[in-house]
């Protein structure tokens, strides 16, 4: 199964693209866990790119993922694929 649900902040408004009959937004979501070493505590910070679509219907909640926001994204991992200058498959 390839599902996930994460919390975090938004780090950067997010930038909306409209389509003739759905929206994507694309934005990071700041995501922080904490490590244990014997006594001591570290806090380990990461960055996620997302992808969030919606139909134009509804595309005005997109407009609410700006900077600071905090929010819960449910999803899936989608596997990207290209081909390099020397035509290899990554």
């Amino acid at each position: 199964m390839n599902n996930f649900q994460i919390s975090g902040f938004v780090v950067n408004n997010a930038t909306i693209n409209q389509f003739v009959t759905s929206s994507v937004a694309r934005f990071g979501i700041s995501v922080r866990r904490t490590e244990k070493i014997g006594d001591t505590e570290k806090k380990v910070s990461a960055i996620l790119n997302i992808e969030a679509w919606k139909s134009n219907e509804n595309a005005a909640d997109l407009n609410l993922l700006t900077k600071g926001t905090r929010l819960t994204v449910e999803g899936y991992f989608k596997p990207e694929e290209w081909t390099d200058k020397e035509n290899v498959n990554h």
